[in-house]
């Protein structure tokens, strides 16, 4: 059986219109193209769903497949209208996002918006968490990737794991996995920008005292010092693509991850624009298989 949606338009077009001369006027079609479409769905469901009478009227099975034939034309016009808002969608959008997601997973995300939604144009602010989250309130920007926001309207896109970063000749480097416990004797390395709070929580859940030997504040003077040997750190795994071939970023135990939340401001309407990017973001990830995980939030 093969029922289509040009069958049920003209179908309720009828019924509501009374007769297939005004139905075909409704729909802009010939009223013979009319009879034709609903008597193929009739056809399809081998019996008859109108009277030819003046006026039309609905058999018994055509008064129940009524409410059906909405319900699908209804969807049908919904899912053509988010299709015409994604094709027709324009505007900037102020995008802000700390360091870390600013360096890591933003870059390929502005490429592919920009062959996804190519009329919506995207503004990179990069700042810390607190500087963040005054941007969305004040207005400075429309929406923004914050790392494990407090619960509230968002989208997450990803849970970004964390990672033991090493260099090549560490004596763990060719492992697996890494527990942080192996590392308590090393120099360890941290950036306040970095997520200080998760690496202090990885150290109390194995038990161990945090105690950073080097705090940096650049990411990339942090990924200089491991490669010198000065130490190790830990980073997450958006940080994947900034690394250079002589550091190894293993899987590390005790295993913790942080969301990565697309929102926009509590206290006004987020941005048209800003969803479309996030569905947009959803299909990349899930795409390039960057990171697992993606959940609505």
């Amino acid at each position: 059986m093969t029922v289509n949606l040009s069958q049920l338009r003209a179908f309720l077009a009828v019924v509501d219109a009374g007769g297939f001369s005004a139905a075909a006027a409704e729909l802009g079609l010939s009223q013979s193209a009319v009879s034709h479409a609903v008597a193929s769905l009739e056809r399809e469901l081998t019996a008859p769903l109108l009277v030819r009478a003046t006026p039309v009227r609905t058999t018994a099975l055509g008064e129940r497949v009524v409410p059906h034939a909405r319900t699908a034309v209804t969807a049908a016009r919904s899912v053509e209208q988010l299709a015409s808002d994604a094709a027709t969608m324009t505007g900037t959008v102020r995008l802000a996002a700390t360091p870390t997601v600013c360096q890591g997973l933003v870059p390929g995300l502005l490429r592919h918006w920009g062959e996804d939604q190519p009329r919506v144009t995207v503004r990179v602010f990069e700042g810390d968490s607190a500087e963040i989250t005054a941007w969305l309130e004040n207005g400075t920007a429309d929406a923004a990737i914050l790392i494990d926001p407090p619960p509230g309207p968002g989208i997450q896109l990803a849970a970004d794991s964390y990672r033991a970063v090493l260099p090549l000749d560490h004596p763990l480097a060719g492992e697996r996995v890494v527990d942080i416990r192996d590392l308590e004797d090393d120099p360890f390395l941290i950036s306040p920008n970095g997520c200080e709070d998760r690496i202090r929580t990885i150290h109390r859940l194995a038990g161990l005292r945090f105690t950073p030997t080097h705090r940096v504040r650049d990411l990339a003077t942090l990924i200089s010092m491991v490669q010198a040997g000065i130490g190790v750190t830990v980073l997450s795994e958006v940080s994947r693509s900034l690394m250079p071939p002589d550091l190894a970023l293993l899987p590390l135990r005790p295993q913790t991850a942080r969301r990565l939340v697309l929102t926009g401001p509590r206290a006004r309407p987020w941005h048209p624009a800003v969803r479309t990017l996030a569905d947009s973001a959803l299909d990349h990830l899930a795409a390039a298989g960057a990171m697992s995980d993606a959940h609505a939030g």
